[in-house]
């Protein structure tokens, strides 16, 4: 009996310890309010961005053919100067490409001669000239065309196809020979100088 007793002693302390802990806190009044610390949002705390109208894309190419029947590349844009572009001409048929890598300057820009040193033989041409991505050029194009090519507008921007941003195409084709072909498409004839 006297285990018994000092059993359910022990099982009252043990209760009475749970029922003391076990009830709500108040706030003393001594206790400090808690304090809030505001974050700003990002448009906040970001300083003031420059807006910067879309640049409306122009570029034009023509080209010649040079008396080694190699062919060269010209043309007028109004990216900025420095702008880093790469100009290609591919035969249509056998899908042969040549490429050049060059830069705006004073609106201008000049590629090639492109072919091989026996010359182009008669044939279509598809001549393209495309602005590099943003990430690659000078900082001073980026200041103008935006850190993912976000600045450029018009008909020959597109988002590139790997999420570098968007990027200025333009595509023209040419037929190579002495002898205008007939053809229903959209072309130039470039015969020899």
């Amino acid at each position: 009996m006297h285990k018994t007793l000092g059993g359910i002693s022990l099982v009252l302390v043990i209760v009475l310890l749970l029922a003391g802990c076990g009830g709500q806190e108040e706030e003393s009044p001594s206790d400090p309010p808690e304090s809030v610390v505001e974050m700003p949002s990002p448009q906040q705390s970001a300083e003031p961005q420059e807006v910067v109208d879309p640049l409306v894309v122009a570029i034009s190419a023509r080209a010649s053919l040079r008396s080694d029947r190699r062919l060269m590349v010209e043309g007028e844009t109004n990216l900025p100067d420095g702008a880093l572009i790469q100009v290609t001409i591919e035969r249509e048929i056998s899908r042969v490409r040549w490429q050049e890598r060059t830069s705006v300057l004073q609106g201008r820009f000049n590629a090639g001669p492109f072919g091989s040193g026996s010359g182009l033989p008669d044939g279509r041409y598809i001549v393209q000239v495309q602005l590099s991505v943003a990430s690659v050029q000078p900082e001073v194009v980026q200041a103008r065309i935006g850190s993912e090519g976000e600045h450029l507008a018009g008909e020959l921007v597109s988002q590139t196809r790997h999420g570098l941003g968007q990027v200025a195409t333009y595509s023209r084709s040419f037929l190579v020979g002495s002898e205008p072909r007939r053809t229903r498409d959209q072309v130039d004839v470039v015969e020899e100088m």
